[in-house]
């Protein structure tokens, strides 16, 4: 993704935080612009703390999954969790603790986000490419967890 591309969906997404809605109707949004707007992100979601140890599914833009409530430690988004920091995952079936949500998946990106030093949520990023993902989509990512942790928690 090129840098003038990275910005407009940067700012797309602040508009999207702006508009007078829903909190989920704006990560919902952001999720759909996403998975629309970059072409190895093929489900986006975000997974939101609740308690002290649990992810739980939001707003997400793809298919289904069954993984609605992950333990910290748990799969790649549990491992994210756990450790508070990004976790890429080029192939996961290398992964001993991979939760498959689709055999279509390859490659997982999981970014926390963080409201001063607690942790809020994830976007999760998933993947049918193998190692589709480079350290600007961290960044660019890392940027999106940014604007929605300003915004929205």
């Amino acid at each position: 993704m090129r840098g003038t591309e990275r910005k407009a969906i940067l700012a797309e997404i602040r508009d999207i935080v702006r508009k007078s809605a829903s909190r989920d109707e704006k990560l919902r949004d952001i999720c759909e612009l996403l998975r629309k707007r970059v072409d190895h992100y093929d489900w986006v979601g975000f997974y939101l703390v609740e308690g002290d140890e649990t992810l739980v599914l939001g707003p997400f833009s793809g298919e289904p999954t069954v993984h609605v409530r992950i333990k910290f430690g748990e799969g790649i988004c549990g491992q994210a969790a756990a450790l508070k920091k990004p976790f890429l995952v080029q192939d996961v079936s290398r992964e001993n603790n991979y939760l498959s949500c689709s055999p279509l998946v390859k490659s997982e990106l999981v970014v926390p986000i963080f409201k001063g030093e607690v942790l809020v949520g994830e976007l999760d990023i998933d993947s049918h490419k193998l190692a589709p993902f480079n350290d600007e989509d961290l960044k660019f990512l890392q940027d999106v967890c940014k604007i929605v942790s300003d915004a929205l928690f």
